[in-house]
């Protein structure tokens, strides 16, 4: 089916899993490529949350060990490809240059201090929720885990079909210029089962899953408003870098979550 090989598109460029299939770049396969992003983090949250409860429940190993376990999971399902494009993004905006010039920094294969110490922030901060959002995590933790790459990649396919490209060549332009005006009309079903899962889970699951959504949204219009200004436009290292902000953010919520509403 065009679908899953779309996914199976989106698990070969966004995650590490082993895809061992030569899988068509046309149009029609992008498209459903991009209408299936969700899904794309959806299984890397599952994946997440089972090695969570593998080491919560199955080992010995300390909430420490679990939480760095968890934090190096991100690293590696990913391989690092939304990480490379917050480097690129933070050394381009931290140069203070006009757009044109950051294009071309980030285009630049060489990092920079600017994206050295921006990621350095980005994966200690994250490391921070996680330890300590274990530290109070309960069984509707699980969910919210899964929900964090699930919206992250919701985001992205927004951004990508909301955002002008500020430049003709490269992923995020690819994927752009496969898109239709009913590519995201799957989303709201998305967000409407992950509400039918969160209402079986409760009043902590649903004030959570509110929560994520409704600031998962605003950054989205902060982003799809700062890029035109800071960028000119959308690009892929562009769109990474939105990925890793929107999980940092929802992290952050979760870690509020856990402390202010859970208690």
């Amino acid at each position: 089916m065009k679908w899953l090989k779309g996914l199976f598109i989106n698990l070969q460029f966004f995650t590490s899993i082993p895809i061992p299939l030569a899988l068509p770049m046309d149009k029609i396969h992008l498209e459903k490529a991009i209408r299936t992003f969700p899904l794309a983090g959806l299984i890397q949250g599952i994946l997440y949350a089972f090695l969570l409860y593998a080491f919560l429940e199955w080992t010995p190993f300390s909430v420490l060990a679990a939480a760095f376990a968890l934090w190096l999971a991100g690293i590696v399902l990913t391989g690092g490809i939304h990480l490379d494009g917050w480097m690129d993004a933070s050394d381009a905006f931290f140069s203070y240059r006009d757009q044109e010039k950051r294009l071309e920094i980030m285009s630049d294969p060489r990092v920079g201090a600017f994206g050295v110490l921006s990621i350095i922030v980005l994966l200690s901060v994250r490391f921070l929720f996680i330890y300590e959002i274990l530290l109070l995590s309960r069984s509707v933790t699980y969910f919210f885990i899964v929900l964090i790459p699930f919206l992250s990649k919701m985001l992205m396919g927004v951004l990508l079909i909301n955002s002008k490209a500020a430049k003709k060549e490269g992923l995020g332009s690819l994927f752009q210029q496969a898109a239709s005006k009913y590519t995201l009309i799957i989303y709201p079903v998305y967000l409407l089962l992950a509400a039918a899962a969160a209402w079986q889970l409760g009043m902590e699951a649903i004030f959570g899953f509110l929560a994520m959504t409704i600031f998962s949204i605003l950054f989205f219009i902060f982003l799809s408003r700062k890029i035109i200004a800071w960028f000119g436009g959308m690009t892929g290292d562009v769109l990474g870098a939105s990925v890793e902000g929107t999980e940092v953010l929802l992290w952050m919520i979760l870690w509020l979550l856990h402390y202010f509403a859970m208690g």
